[in-house]
């Protein structure tokens, strides 16, 4: 039977390699909180809770975040396996949870308000900056010295290459045009309904014009893998801040189903990530590798160049917005937590 200290190693494992929405332990704290106060599942069966947990843990991070997790259900699951929290650790757990009247729960909860401390201080000084004060070099790092915020920073390189690309498109007035060869007016015609529903396009109108737009897949705690951004003229973009071995690359040129790809990295991954996307017949599908200090120019020039601005203010915004969108404030702890009153409990209590 595994000790309480291998259980707890196990917990703060999975804390640390979370991202600041801390899911997955926010997961673990309602399965302990409905063993305590419920007491109508068995941690030790796993099927009493791997589903119905999901839901519990949605209940508490709408409030807590307003939000829910929207990864695979397979990256879900993985939190139940040997080499994370399996039901023989999570009983562990709620012993030492019933014991302490709530002590491990109070413990994740604590561990996730700390987490956003840190958080808060790294976002206020992009909220509160202006064109001429931002340092988008220093924006990364803050997250780079923080060792729990590290595990956002895939999210943190999101908004910094969606903002920059989204209001330079927008300050260009790109337009994409869509329109027919004049030999294919009779397969139009045919099909004239579908290019109306699908391409707003028809025998009478054969061409379309719309504004060039960038957009981010979403908010998502998946792997860091497969397509972050898009654009309605073609390239699809993957942003890519760790180091890839072969497998990764692999798995991530498989899920994106473009044949113009747009990598962006650290100037040190740059070479590898060529390297590894050739050895893998990939080369050609990749439009263009943007590196961070690519990233910087372009910040300065669009902050403090000659169009700043034009540019600057709505760049700025653009970050801000994005960051508050994904990153929301808890500057109030929740009613439902609040009722648990955990602020009583302290981590001394689960030795």
């Amino acid at each position: 039977m595994p000790t309480k200290e291998e259980a707890k190693k196990a917990l703060d494992l999975v804390i640390a390699k979370s991202r600041v929405h801390l899911y997955k332990p926010i997961q673990i704290a309602e399965v302990l909180y409905r063993d305590r106060v419920h007491k109508d599942i068995n941690l030790l069966n796993l099927e009493d809770y791997r589903t119905k947990s999901k839901a519990w843990r949605d209940d508490i991070s709408r409030p807590l975040l307003g939000r829910v997790c929207t990864s695979s259900a397979r990256f879900q699951d993985d939190l139940f396996n040997e080499n994370a929290i399996p039901p023989i650790l999570i009983n562990e757990l709620g012993k030492e949870n019933r014991r302490t009247n709530g002590a491990v729960e109070a413990y994740i909860y604590r561990r996730f308000t700390n987490k956003h401390a840190q958080l808060q201080s790294a976002l206020d000084y992009c909220l509160k900056a202006t064109k001429e004060t931002f340092d988008v070099k220093a924006f990364i790092d803050s997250f780079w010295k923080e060792a729990g915020l590290k595990r956002s920073l895939d999210k943190v390189y999101e908004i910094v290459v969606y903002s920059l690309f989204s209001t330079l498109v927008e300050a260009l007035n790109l337009q994409v045009e869509i329109s027919v060869d004049a030999d294919r007016f009779d397969i139009l015609s045919e099909f004239e309904d579908f290019t109306k529903m699908v391409m707003c396009i028809d025998h009478f109108n054969p061409t379309f014009v719309q504004d060039a737009r960038v957009y981010r897949v979403g908010v998502t705690n998946a792997a860091d893998r497969g397509l972050d951004m898009y654009s309605n003229w073609g390239p699809a973009i993957q942003i890519k801040h760790l180091s890839l071995d072969i497998e990764l690359a692999e798995s991530i040129v498989g899920s994106v189903s473009s044949d113009r790809i747009v990598i962006v990295c650290k100037e040190a991954e740059k070479e590898i990530i060529v390297s590894l996307l050739t050895q893998i017949g990939w080369r050609s599908h990749i439009q263009s590798v943007i590196t961070e200090d690519d990233l910087i120019n372009w910040y300065e020039r669009a902050l403090r160049g000659k169009y700043s601005e034009l540019m600057g203010d709505k760049l700025i915004f653009s970050l801000a917005e994005e960051i508050a969108d994904e990153f929301p404030s808890v500057d109030d702890i929740p009613q439902v937590l609040k009722d648990r009153h955990y602020e009583n409990i302290s981590d001394d209590y689960w030795k």
